[in-house]
């Protein structure tokens, strides 16, 4: 009977076989040695003519998976070139105190994270005393993504070189005095050591990779050579299943970004448990990264399994560590030697017979602590083999145990991601197996000690030596002040003279003005535009042909378009980020961009161009983390509004990202009506954020896509673009008992109450001035800021409730947005406050329509107008059952 399988066709059927006898006998032999000496044979010998072929320089697919055992042998490790002695010393006094920190803030109930550091400390250490590049060499550095919750650990080895002091670590996650340390890698809360915030899972991974290219591009455009920078992301296994954390991974092998490493502390732990219980997340990586093009590293075992794999002559060994599954083999960390002697050496007659020989120490020492990742001179192979990798990333994969040295009780436990403190007995116990010299009279001690061997140790001496030998302290971030000069009036000049007759929608203002800036001498170069695939949607494309499409390989190919005015070009010095389908993706090159004035000492101006309904909605997350990261650039919400968007439907009309943007205390939001509105903001922002006295903002714009013609900047309209709120239009001569009333709208609806003002007017006999409300949420900023002025002591009063004192009748706020957002003014509004919005879904249909849907348009801001003056008894009730059945509502 035949075999399905093995009858199945394959592929290479399609190819000619030159020789389909010799091809017989390569099968014919595979079967011989399969039936001889087994599947394992076979498949080892196959391996091996896999390696021995792709090192030869042949053209075959790469293993997706290598055995469970380390990819550089003992043999094969490099000389250590340091004090092993001298950094044990070192790492264990950062044990201690970053258990201490923790501990001692505990009594408060401020929490805290030991066990992270625990598994990681030399992963860390190995670098910091051998790879890690200080900013003091060329102000660049290596960058470093330190894991979130490895904080202590790196706040430990501060306070060991003299960054810190004990008052410092006493102020763990103790924030409001101003010089308390954060609970996690936050640069906005210590921005003189941490540059890029990591612990919201899976942001850091992606933003690394991001960084790793952005480094590249600054060098490729000549801004500056960042050749000698490498990126290290310190990640944890179960941190591996954000969908961000391999979202790039294919970008950073296609670009063979060897500038790159990601370090994966492999302590088989998540949160609550084992990573992947029933499977090997160690194996599920490497086929991953192996997939997408990266150099992987797999340093596993300590040196105590040497003798095991010595005594391994059937490849027994090897074939169970690859069939035990994680969570069984966390158990074999707790558990006794009799146990492990059953279940793991018991599978199979030759494990039992190599049990026979091994103490029952050496199978304790094995299977509880023996990781690589915990023994500095297999750490320094594996940093090794990565910095001298060339053509490709590297990721490392070293197998941790979490909560290594902080005792039976914690170490390779479930819970101890949430165990917070240690008792005195493991204190005690801790102390003893580092070695440390602390008398039992210091642990008696209500709170447990920071210890330090002095400024003047050998210790500190040594580390301070190896980190001025590597550059300087790290990690650390260096800001230096660089002004970029004040771009010439003309661009802006194009925007606030108006269009005349044509119209142009504010996203094409937008575009032209940034073109124009792109021009200029001295910072044209410094713009970094980030699309993410729509480039033509937004109207870009002409900046192809001059800018150029940033591409490492430039471009290796005709483009279909290359006869074309406007055709497609890719260059190695391309000014434009054209990412594909990712706004997360493009987002983190926005990050990289916006703090390369920290990181390189380069200022650059970012600006990302999405649909609106895809930023804030799906990366704010990131947004988040750049604003941390003290970002600084334009981010441009293009087809803004609910309803602007015409046939589109649900998933593009966004009605609430001004609402979102309001939450991020860094964001400056606004919505512009008019493109001398976009002009004006623009160069406000070029001031703001990279003028002499540059702040920590960036900008967010909402830009549509209706054309319009665009008038001329009205005199003194500065000051209220600016701050949010200014009268665009006065309501016509009307008789003096007219009834009066203030429309108020941002962006694309400014039009629809110009409409409704004739209209009010015209048919009504109602006085209404138009007001361009630039930006809801500055607005209720600055009220804030007055409120707590005024609790204070200080007499202050909101602009908004000063702009609109005097401004007789109700005031009316119509936006493309939902009510939320121009509500968040009200209460600073003496008058009666009205709002109209487009709350709810979105929906495909007319412009018309879709406003007529959500009562917008002109002619229900004018039954709204008409009933809000009804109810201050200055329109009769009947006049709103005639305007409606006059507008068909």
């Amino acid at each position: 009977m035949s075999d399905p399988l093995r009858d199945q066709r394959s592929p290479l059927d399609q190819l000619p076989d030159r020789d389909a006898e010799e091809t017989a006998e390569w099968a014919a032999s595979l079967d011989a040695v399969t039936e001889a000496a087994g599947p394992s044979r076979a498949a080892y010998l196959l391996r091996r003519t896999l390696e021995h072929g792709e090192r030869a320089g042949l053209a075959l697919p790469h293993l997706l998976e290598t055995d469970y055992i380390n990819t550089i042998p003992t043999a094969a490790e490099p000389e250590f070139p340091g004090d092993e002695a001298m950094e044990r010393r070192i790492t264990a006094w950062n044990r201690w105190n970053a258990a201490a920190m923790v501990t001692r803030g505990s009594r408060l109930g401020l929490g805290g994270h030991i066990a992270t550091f625990a598994s990681a400390a030399w992963l860390y250490e190995t670098g910091f005393q051998h790879f890690f590049r200080g900013k003091e060499a060329d102000g660049s550095g290596d960058q470093l993504f330190i894991q979130g919750h490895a904080s202590p650990g790196i706040y430990a080895r501060a306070f060991l070189d003299g960054r810190l002091t004990e008052e410092h670590l006493d102020r763990f996650r103790r924030e409001t005095g101003g010089d308390g340390l954060p609970s996690y890698p936050h640069p906005r809360r210590l921005p003189w050591l941490w540059e890029f915030p990591t612990v919201s899972m899976g942001l850091g991974s992606l933003a690394a990779i991001y960084q790793a290219r952005f480094n590249r591009y600054l060098q490729h455009r000549g801004i500056k050579d960042t050749s000698g920078s490498h990126v290290w992301a310190f990640l944890g296994d179960g941190e591996m299943d954000e969908p961000e954390s391999t979202a790039a991974l294919a970008l950073a092998g296609r670009e063979g970004l060897d500038n790159l490493t990601f370090v994966i502390n492999c302590n088989l732990q998540r949160l609550d448990g084992p990573v992947r219980a029933n499977f090997k997340i160690v194996q599920e990586l490497e086929a991953q990264f192996r997939a997408a093009g990266w150099n992987v590293v797999k340093s596993l075992w300590g040196s105590a399994w040497d003798e095991l794999f010595a005594l391994d002559t059937t490849g027994a060994l090897v074939r169970r560590l690859r069939e035990v599954p994680d969570g069984q083999f966390q158990t074999y960390a707790t558990r006794e030697p009799a146990y492990i002697r059953e279940h793991f050496f018991g599978a199979e007659p030759a494990l039992a017979e190599m049990a026979k020989v091994l103490t029952d120490a050496k199978i304790a020492e094995c299977f509880r602590t023996s990781r690589a990742g915990h023994e500095p001179r297999k750490v320094y192979a594996a940093y090794r083999a990565a910095v001298e990798h060339r053509g490709a990333p590297t990721v490392i994969l070293a197998q941790t145990v979490k909560g290594y040295t902080l005792g039976a009780g914690f170490e390779s436990r479930n819970a101890n991601h949430q165990m917070k403190k240690l008792t005195g007995k493991q204190f005690r116990e801790m102390r003893d197996l580092l070695e440390l010299p602390i008398p039992d009279s210091k642990l008696d001690e209500e709170l447990v000690p920071y210890v330090h061997p002095g400024a003047d140790s050998p210790e500190v001496r040594y580390l301070q030596e190896r980190r001025a030998a590597l550059g300087g302290p790290a990690p650390a971030r260096r800001v230096h002040a660089v002004a970029l000069p004040e771009p010439a009036a003309k661009p802006f000049e194009a925007l606030t003279k108006g269009s005349g007759s044509q119209e142009i929608a504010t996203t094409m203002a937008f575009v032209r003005l940034v073109k124009d800036l792109m021009r200029e001498k001295e910072t044209g170069r410094r713009w970094v535009p980030i699309v993410p695939d729509e480039a033509r949607t937004f109207g870009m494309e002409s900046l192809f042909p001059s800018a150029g499409i940033y591409s490492p390989l430039g471009q290796t190919y005709d483009p279909v378009d290359r006869d074309m005015l406007m055709y497609y070009k890719e260059a190695a010095d391309g000014q434009i980020l054209n990412e594909g389908i990712t706004e997360a993706g493009s987002m983190a090159d926005f990050t990289a961009a916006s703090t390369s004035y920290a990181t390189h000492g380069e200022p650059m101006i970012p600006f990302y161009i999405f649909y609106s309904m895809f930023g804030w909605q799906r990366t704010a997350d990131q947004m988040w983390a750049m604003a941390d990261q003290l970002g600084r650039g334009f981010l441009i919400g293009a087809t803004a509004g609910r309803t602007t968007m015409t046939g589109e439907g649900l998933q593009h009309a966004d009605g609430h990202s001004h609402l979102i943007a309001s939450t991020n205390p860094a964001a400056l939001a606004y919505d512009p009506a008019f493109a001398y509105e976009v002009a004006v903001i623009v160069r406000d922002g070029l001031r703001r954020m990279y003028g002499p006295d540059a702040e920590d903002v960036f900008y967010y714009l909402t830009v549509y896509n209706e054309p319009k013609v665009q008038p001329a900047m009205p005199e003194g309209a500065e000051e209220g673009i600016l701050k949010g709120l200014y009268r665009f239009q006065q309501a016509p001569s009307l008789a003096d008992d007219a009834p009066r009333l203030q429309l108020l709208a941002s962006g694309t609806a400014i039009h629809w109450i110009l409409q409704a003002q004739r209209l009010l007017a015209d048919d009504w006999g109602v006085a209404a001035d138009v007001w361009s409300a630039t930006s809801w949420s500055e607005l209720r900023r600055d009220a804030l800021a007055c409120d707590e002025a005024q609790l204070r002591g200080e007499d202050h009063l909101p602009y908004v409730t000063r702009a609109l004192d005097g401004a007789p009748g109700p005031v009316l706020a119509v936006s493309d947005w939902m009510r939320a957002v121009p509500d968040q003014i009200s209460q600073w509004v003496r008058q009666d406050w009205h709002s109209l919005g487009t709350d709810g879904f979105g929906l495909s249909d007319t412009r018309e329509a879709a406003r007529r849907h959500f009562g917008v348009d002109p002619e229900s801001i004018v039954v709204a107008a008409l009933a809000a003056l009804t109810r201050r008894g200055e329109v009769k009730p009947e006049t709103v059952q005639e305007a409606r059945a006059r507008y068909g509502l």
